[in-house]
């Protein structure tokens, strides 16, 4: 039951990734990415989380498989973003570690803002994410989106 609890959450995410990503501004997709995540936890008066997150840290060694269901989780999630990154033209390599950092970001950030009852630390991590993103497609090797 938690292995479906786990795709569920995982989908209904990616979901909202995909919806981001089909605006075709990953500056802006990443920015609501952030947005939904400070929405929520603002709305459940900081009760939301991420169920991947508590399952990827509860796991033991009697169920090695939900870890794994949550790391395709995030797998799934970081390839999302990945790819839209290499659409506007970064390089595969650099899409792929923005991603992770991404996802990192945010699922560090919603723990911190729920444990500070503040959305201090999502808002300061879209912020330098935001920059980042900027400075990265702004010096990256070629101009505009790819077909």
């Amino acid at each position: 039951m938690i292995d479906e609890a786990v795709a569920l959450a995982g989908d209904f995410i990616a979901g909202l990734i995909d919806a981001a990503t089909r605006a075709g501004d990953p500056v802006k997709a990443v920015d609501a990415f952030f947005e939904l995540w400070r929405e929520r936890l603002v709305q459940s008066d900081f009760r939301a989380g991420c169920p991947i997150v508590a399952v990827a840290v509860e796991t033991n060694d009697d169920a090695p498989h939900l870890a794994r269901s949550a790391a395709a989780v995030f797998a799934r999630w970081q390839e999302a973003l990945a790819a839209l990154f290499e659409r506007h033209g970064l390089p595969e390599q650099r899409g792929r570690r923005l991603a992770a950092f991404i996802i990192a970001a945010v699922e560090g950030s919603v723990i911190m803002c729920r444990a500070e009852r503040s959305t201090a630390a999502l808002e300061a991590a879209a912020a330098e994410i935001h920059d980042l993103l900027i400075h990265a497609l702004q010096s990256r090797p070629e101009t505009g989106p790819r077909p």
